[in-house]
């Protein structure tokens, strides 16, 4: 059977929609595939970062969702007795992305504005309400057996198929990957509530109660929303503890029953696990399929995201024959120590907010009111210890602005760009000039002359995912780092 589709996308959640539609920028042929006909209604992440958005960018809805952005200001560690023990501000301008640092937002307001591109689009092919019931592979793509929404069965012939299709992920399983737990699982209730109008006056930004008695997270969500998060304890049970009443009880040192709807209240077990292998052929996981991590740091929907650009340009390269399959083998190379890391992170924040023993607490407390931290975002460097020797590669690159106003990555979506001095460009070999062009590298002299003074180089090569992929100080080391360019046949 031939492939119909380039790449079928397993679940249409934010991950897989973002996935569709990148890959759709660059002219392939998708169907996308979830088995819920709607999206979830209710609130999920609620913290989306500059980097996130820039992904969204290039993905084509970053100016549908701006609008639904608020501003996160800060996030507070305050101790028992309410002193405060860190004191996180965020800044509220664009960072080197031409977004802000740190957002927040209501997730199905997302997924709207991806699944309305998607439909819209000819090169996708969106089948809401249509379950994957077989996964089968072989040497020239993959047979999903699909049931569509009145029962009968399709086959979907894709020449690759990813299933960003969450924590039970069945691509995932199809792949033989096992998963490997990084840090001891914690059950906290998630409660969501939306203000009334004579609600009181509630805190700014985030605040973390960090209180051994019970820890306490209060959000401040966009417009109207409020989100708690409450830790378990042993003995509390998970069927009882979400009930409105109990919530309501937790609550009430800050709300009233009649200040607030309670939209939504689950107890979640906060995860920090990764997949022993992301790709198995022409399968592949991305998203929480591959990775999940306590919400601590707000990167789990950061990380898939980042799952979804680092994986779409590699596809494309590959599926239009620019690159070799092995190009593939690089999603989790540079992905996995760079998701294991935030993980990392995230969970030494968890472990100072969920400390319960009262004499380790105070321990902590005073500590951090001697010696008080300074949280600052952490950017891993793609792939870990195996990056190269080239300090900036696998780093973010920043998102200038061009001579004409336009943003950088508006004016080159998802390709190679290269940031250089005109006289860098001009005295190149002509065989760099020739690997640019089946690169479809966008050349920009313009506007670059500041962020090369910061970083040191005469020129950047800045990859379609926005990292760098090298830079040279001279027309012979931009060269040699033209020649690495993973292009078949090249070298």
């Amino acid at each position: 059977m031939n492939a119909i589709y380039d790449v079928a996308v397993i679940g249409c959640g934010p991950v897989g929609a973002t996935l569709a539609n990148l890959l759709e920028r660059q002219g392939r042929r998708v169907v996308l595939v979830d088995q819920f006909a709607e999206a979830y209604p209710l609130p999920r992440a609620t913290h989306i970062d500059g980097e996130a958005l820039r992904i969204l960018q290039t993905a084509g809805v970053a100016d549908a969702l701006s609008p639904h952005l608020g501003i996160y200001r800060r996030m507070r560690f305050e101790d028992a007795d309410g002193a405060m023990l860190i004191d996180w501000p965020r800044p509220v301008e664009p960072g080197i992305h031409g977004w802000r640092d740190s957002n927040r937002f209501h997730q199905p307001d997302l997924e709207a504005v991806l699944r309305a591109r998607a439909a819209t689009v000819a090169g996708i092919d969106l089948r809401l309400g249509w379950t994957v019931t077989g996964i089968a592979q072989d040497d020239d793509g993959v047979t999903l057996t699909t049931s569509a929404p009145d029962g009968a069965l399709a086959p979907i012939r894709a020449r690759y198929a990813v299933g960003c299709d969450g924590a039970r992920s069945r691509v995932r399983q199809a792949i033989g990957a096992e998963t490997r737990t990084l840090a001891p699982s914690e059950r906290w209730l998630v409660a969501d509530l939306i203000l009334g109008p004579d609600a009181p006056d509630l805190p700014e930004g985030t605040v973390q109660y960090c209180d051994p008695a019970r820890p306490f997270t209060y959000i401040e969500a966009v417009g109207r929303r409020r989100r708690w998060e409450v830790m378990l304890l042993p003995g509390d049970d998970p069927a009882d503890f979400a009930r409105p009443e109990n919530v309501h009880a937790l609550l009430g040192r800050w709300l009233a029953p009649d200040d607030a709807a309670l939209e939504r209240a689950v107890v979640y077990t906060f995860n920090s696990v990764i997949a022993s292998r992301w790709r198995s052929g022409r399968l592949l996981i991305a998203g929480d399929a591959a990775h999940q991590t306590p919400p601590f740091l707000g990167q789990g929907l950061c990380a898939g995201l980042r799952d979804a650009a680092n994986l779409s340009w590699k596809l494309a390269w590959v599926i239009d024959g620019r690159a070799t399959p092995a190009l593939l083998d690089t999603y989790q190379a540079e992905l996995a120590p760079h998701v294991t890391h935030y993980i990392a992170e995230a969970n030494r924040i968890g472990a100072i907010i969920q400390e319960r023993d009262p004499d380790r607490a105070r321990v902590r407390d005073a500590t951090l009111l001697a010696q008080p931290q300074v949280l600052v975002p952490i950017r891993p460097r793609l792939g870990g210890d195996a990056a190269t020797a080239d300090p900036l590669a696998g780093t973010l690159a920043t998102q200038p602005r061009l001579g004409d106003g336009m943003l950088l990555d508006d004016a080159a979506p998802l390709r190679f760009v290269l940031l250089a001095r005109p006289d860098i460009v001009d005295t190149v070999d002509p065989a760099t000039r020739a690997i640019w062009s089946r690169a479809d590298v966008m050349i920009v002299t313009d506007a670059a002359h500041d962020y090369l003074a910061t970083i040191g180089a005469a020129a950047v090569l800045i990859r379609p995912d926005h990292y760098i992929f090298g830079t040279a100080r001279t027309a012979e080391a931009l060269d040699a780092l033209t020649r690495t360019i993973p292009l078949a046949g090249a070298g």
